[in-house]
């Protein structure tokens, strides 16, 4: 997992992360002698699902390249609380300049990432995907969107320039979804078209003007089966995407309808991060 495109920022992301931090340098990190070394061992106190290795490396090596770090997990392992993540050793200062930046990201992304696990079980008999959205925190897209691979869940489009999203103000603006599509295609060949739609006429009308993808908006079960019904009678020409109204309750039903994707915003915007701990080992 290492090598996804999603990490191409990675060093950037870790360097605004320890310049909002650190500042003009950590005044409290300096009350300790500049010589004196430490061991600390990193814990998870909750069952999770982990993410976020390589940013931790970075912030330590951009920190201070004398920290060495072992690493007892990996991105995408389910641990137990009271589990070591982690063991750290090196300069008492900059492992304490470095803590909090290297376990917000830890705690962050294991949190996104074990939400996205969560989901993904609830639908793993079906053959639904389920997709993150651009609800993501400000700054950490990219680490955001690896996260939820890592839980086993699936990427949307990254941002606004890999992929049309037409929404109900896009169509209002073009006249129409079939202008919509249209121009979409000849702006940009070659790049997929997705039109969101809110009831079945709407989905007959992007079907009809060539959609590749269509988001089916908090559309009831029955109008779901009723669509998914209409696809596969014509060879299933399109992707159909369920989104809106999605939790623990109502995610199996809807995938069960047969529908190809389900977004869930929460995946990224509601995830609470997980709770670590950073101690010391006395030699």
């Amino acid at each position: 997992m290492t090598q996804s495109p999603l990490l191409a920022d990675l060093h950037s992301t870790v360097a605004n992360a320890l310049a909002e931090d650190i500042g003009d340098g950590d005044i409290t990190a300096h009350l300790i002698p500049e010589d004196q070394t430490a061991k600390a061992r990193v814990i998870c106190r909750e069952d999770a699902v982990i993410c976020g290795t390589a940013w931790v490396t970075e912030v330590y090596r951009q920190v201070d390249e004398r920290m060495q770090l072992n690493w007892k997990v990996a991105d995408g392992d389910r641990v137990s609380a009271d589990q070591t993540l982690f063991e750290i050793e090196g300069p008492a200062r900059s492992m304490l300049t470095a803590e909090r930046a290297a376990l917000n990201f830890l705690q962050t992304l294991s949190g996104t990432a074990t939400i996205s696990a969560h989901y993904a079980s609830l639908v793993a008999a079906t053959g639904v995907k389920l997709l993150d959205t651009r609800k993501t925190i400000p700054g950490l897209r990219n680490a955001q969107k690896y996260a939820v691979s890592c839980g086993g869940g699936f990427n949307h489009r990254i941002g606004l320039y890999d992929a049309f999203l037409i929404k109900e103000n896009h169509i209002m603006a073009c006249g129409s979804i079939a202008d919509a599509v249209a121009t979409a295609k000849y702006n940009e060949p070659g790049k997929p078209v997705e039109v969101e739609v809110e009831n079945l006429d709407e989905f007959q009308q992007a079907l009809d003007a060539g959609a590749d993808t269509v988001m089916l908006d908090n559309f009831s079960l029955e109008n779901m089966r009723t669509a998914v019904a209409r696809n596969t009678e014509l060879g299933k020409p399109l992707k159909l995407e369920a989104s809106g109204g999605i939790n623990d309750q109502t995610l199996l039903p809807i995938a069960e309808t047969g529908v190809d994707y389900i977004s869930i915003g929460l995946l990224t915007k509601d995830c609470r991060a997980i709770d670590l701990s950073m101690r010391f080992i006395s030699e």
